[in-house]
């Protein structure tokens, strides 16, 4: 288990952590997600569908490098987006992953 499938299992169980696509779109519209990762094998039309949730409620996207087996590894449900709702847990899980820009343009352009 890598160190960041670790960080997701203690978020999982600290119950800090959403998963699934509606969810992570609830949890963004009512602020409760302090950054949502996407895994590595999550199909285009998925991404930039949460692209545009997260650009629209300002919460901050990143790439977890991680495919939906190895968080399912992690936490024990396979999911191509988490939300992480503690902004500790969510800065820890950000540390060294590259954040995936949103061009505000693509969607209000």
């Amino acid at each position: 288990m890598s160190s960041k499938t670790g960080l997701l299992s203690m978020c999982r169980k600290a119950g800090r952590m959403v998963m699934g696509m509606d969810m992570v779109k609830d949890a963004c519209s009512t602020g409760a997600a302090k950054a949502v990762f996407t895994a590595s094998d999550f199909s285009p039309k998925s991404l930039k569908e949460i692209r545009f949730v997260c650009c629209r409620y300002g919460v901050k996207l990143y790439a977890l490098g991680l495919t939906m087996d190895e968080i399912a590894e992690g936490v024990g449900k396979r999911s191509g987006a988490v939300a992480i709702t503690d902004a500790g847990f969510a800065r820890s899980c950000a540390k060294g992953l590259e954040e995936i820009k949103i061009d505000e343009n693509e969607f209000f352009g």
